[in-house]
């Protein structure tokens, strides 16, 4: 099966880049805030709680009841405030080992005011399977700060994750002088690289330092000629003025040295290809980095006017990290 190409952009509702569940109507077996707990659901054989088998995710008690509507129209309700306000793409309604107790459908609903009535449907009832990822793609969602999983009548979901693209508030961004214009919190994303065998590229323009390797971007060994790289699309184009890069718990798999190149493409690249085919410039020469160490590079960042992308290249392989691109937006 074609993994869905939503799966490559921003969980928006992530923990990481501040998600919160902040209502629910019922989380008697398990609470809601484990539907948007980064790490992957697990299972434990034997453990239970004083109201019953412990489960990792959001689950509710059986409805005996039509809670003053009809049965037909039963459901049980959570709401997520999202990490950054931003227009759904896809989401994953993950309920792995929910299998006797997942619910029979969901739906969600997307709003910026969680108190009015300005709900917005962008996906109808729609059945769900057991101990799976349910992967639904998202057409026409309005911006939105939070959203509201349904589920039919009750029942438990491991993981609610919700992928989109951030949509940033630039002309108040830019009040603030230069800005880190690769965030993921500011609508960047690491788009494509060369490999990411130990882990994720995603992890490169994350919130915060990275707690550990794992929460960084690390390449395998590389036995062949040539570089490991990676290329991010801004949040918006800018002219880059400072670069930092932290190797931190990194520190006998730190690259050699890194660089830095960058190109403005205004209509989006037909395909990776044509991407890497771009007119780059460097903006960043190869410059030393030290295991497990901050590096600041701001007097030896070129002026190669405003961009919309930059190449992180490191020599020969490793870990980085975080990568902040700090420069001033384009908002003429």
């Amino acid at each position: 099966m074609t993994t869905p190409a939503f799966l490559d952009l921003v969980d928006l509702a992530s923990e990481r880049l501040g998600g919160s569940a902040i209502a629910c109507n019922d989380e008697f077996f398990a609470p809601k805030e484990n539907l948007i707990n980064p790490a992957p659901a697990i299972w434990r054989e034997d453990a239970y709680t004083e109201r019953g088998k412990w489960m990792d995710g959001w689950e509710t008690r059986r409805r005996r009841d039509a809670g003053g509507g009809s049965l037909a129209d039963a459901h049980d309700w959570c709401v997520i405030r999202l990490g950054a306000r931003g227009r759904v793409r896809g989401v994953d309604v993950d309920t792995s080992f929910f299998k006797g107790n997942y619910p029979e459908a969901c739906a969600l609903d997307v709003a910026d005011d969680p108190g009015g009535s300005a709900w917005r449907e962008i996906l109808p009832r729609t059945p769900l399977a057991g101990d799976s990822h349910n992967r639904f793609p998202i057409a026409d969602a309005p911006p939105a700060a939070f959203v509201r999983l349904r589920m039919y009548p009750d029942g438990g979901v491991a993981r609610l994750r919700i992928h989109g693209e951030v949509v940033a508030d630039w002309p108040q961004l830019a009040r603030q002088g230069d800005v880190d214009l690769a965030a993921a919190e500011h609508g960047g994303l690491v788009v494509a690289c060369s490999d990411m065998f130990f882990g994720s590229r995603h992890n490169l323009i994350m919130p915060g330092d990275a707690r550990n390797m794992g929460d960084g971007w690390e390449t395998k060994r590389r036995r062949a000629p040539g570089h490991d790289w990676s290329i991010v699309r801004l949040g918006h184009r800018g002219t880059i003025r400072r670069v930092f890069v932290d190797t931190r718990h990194f520190k006998g798999n730190a690259p050699g040295a890194c660089s830095l190149d960058a190109v403005r493409i205004d209509a989006a690249p037909g395909s990776i290809d044509d991407l890497e085919r771009a007119p780059w410039q460097e903006l960043l020469p190869r410059s030393p980095l030290e295991p497990h160490t901050r590096h600041t590079f701001e007097d030896n960042v070129r002026a190669v006017g405003v961009v919309t992308h930059v190449r992180f290249n490191i020599f020969p392989d490793g870990g980085v990290g975080r990568l902040r691109v700090f420069g001033r937006p384009d908002v003429a």
